[in-house]
């Protein structure tokens, strides 16, 4: 069953995006084999008030857009791994409108991703192992979705571990990203598809870029109280 909400259609931060969305997971509240992963950064925030309220462990999932070059913003693909899985998205409608070779101008993109993918598995880990996936209930959740390449990414590496259910939540998505995550995702949980916005900080009144520090704090942290 898809759930939908008549919730506010703007958000004060991230902490407060969290605290509403939560509220539309409330019937997973509970659930012993409940795990929630934030797409860092902006996820992990969103991700944490969520645990918070659901009393359930936080991790993350480790993934990035691929951007065109020249043109960061505009995703190509994306990549992501987590626990030794890894996946790729190719965006082939962007590939295709490339001047040159559109794999490899991709792939040379993806390389230095997967570099910094690595780096932040090193340092949010800090030594610690990925959480064990198989068989649990598995919430993804983000900040916000504008072309669903990198949760796309995100959901192919942790299908890989065989969860019992994958499941996704985000405040806002743009334009036709829901309709495809809802093609990947067991259950999907919004707040807001918000088809006329040009961006996700939009949603926002305060969307400040979201450093590693802060990532770190809320995965020492655990499940909040």
């Amino acid at each position: 069953m898809r759930i939908k909400s008549t919730a506010p259609h703007r958000f004060d931060d991230r902490q407060d995006a969290g605290r509403q969305l939560s509220r539309e997971l409330h019937t997973l509240g509970g659930i012993p084999d409940l795990l929630v992963l934030g797409l860092p950064r902006g996820g992990v925030p969103v991700a944490a008030e969520i645990c918070r309220v659901l009393r359930c462990p936080l991790d993350v999932v480790l993934v990035r857009k691929v951007g065109v070059p020249g043109f960061a913003e505009l995703a190509m693909g994306a990549v992501a791994v987590t626990g030794g899985n890894r996946s790729t998205v190719r965006n082939e409608r962007v590939l295709a409108g490339l001047t040159g070779d559109g794999t490899a101008i991709f792939e040379a993109a993806a390389a230095r991703e997967w570099i910094e993918v690595a780096r932040r598995d090193l340092l949010y880990r800090e030594g610690r192992l990925p959480p064990a996936v198989e068989g649990q209930k598995v919430v993804l959740v983000d900040d916000g979705v504008a072309t669903g390449a990198t949760l796309r990414a995100a959901v192919g590496a942790v299908r890989q571990l065989r969860p019992k259910e994958l499941m996704v939540a985000a405040p806002v998505f743009l334009g036709q990203s829901l309709a495809d995550i809802q093609t990947v995702a067991d259950r999907t949980f919004w707040l807001w598809n918000a088809s006329s916005l040009g961006s996700v900080g939009q949603a926002y009144r305060h969307f400040e870029p979201v450093p590693d520090e802060e990532v770190i704090g809320l995965l020492r942290g655990g499940p909040r109280e």
